[in-house]
């Protein structure tokens, strides 16, 4: 008796209680450069100073210009001024913005 139990006992270690282990691949969309450069000027607008993220500009506007070549248009006016006039990107952010879709209009990439 005390073998058998024993046995059994070894035997649910051994094998477990299941089928193993489920594995998930989830797959993560990156930001939109288009929503990234809405982030980036939303920010400008609420007052923040022009940062490093400026050396990236060019490399930002050619990858919504990829999808969206009116708004990179935009974008790279609103850019090419804010770096000229720091003192004014607030304006300046703004009114890009408001030639830029909503967050909820624009597709994740």
């Amino acid at each position: 008796m005390n073998y058998s139990l024993i046995c059994l006992l070894l035997m649910v270690v051994t094998i477990g209680c299941g089928g193993g282990v489920q594995e998930k691949v989830y797959e993560l969309k990156g930001q939109s450069s288009l929503r990234q450069a809405r982030s980036t000027l939303q920010r400008y607008a609420s007052g923040q100073p022009l940062g490093s993220e400026a050396e990236g500009f060019d490399r930002l506007v050619e990858n919504v210009r990829e999808t969206n070549p009116a708004e990179a248009d935009v974008l790279q006016k609103a850019f090419a001024e804010i770096t000229a006039k720091p003192a004014s990107r607030a304006s300046i952010a703004k009114k890009a913005l408001e030639k830029l879709p909503e967050p909820a209009e624009i597709p994740a990439e």
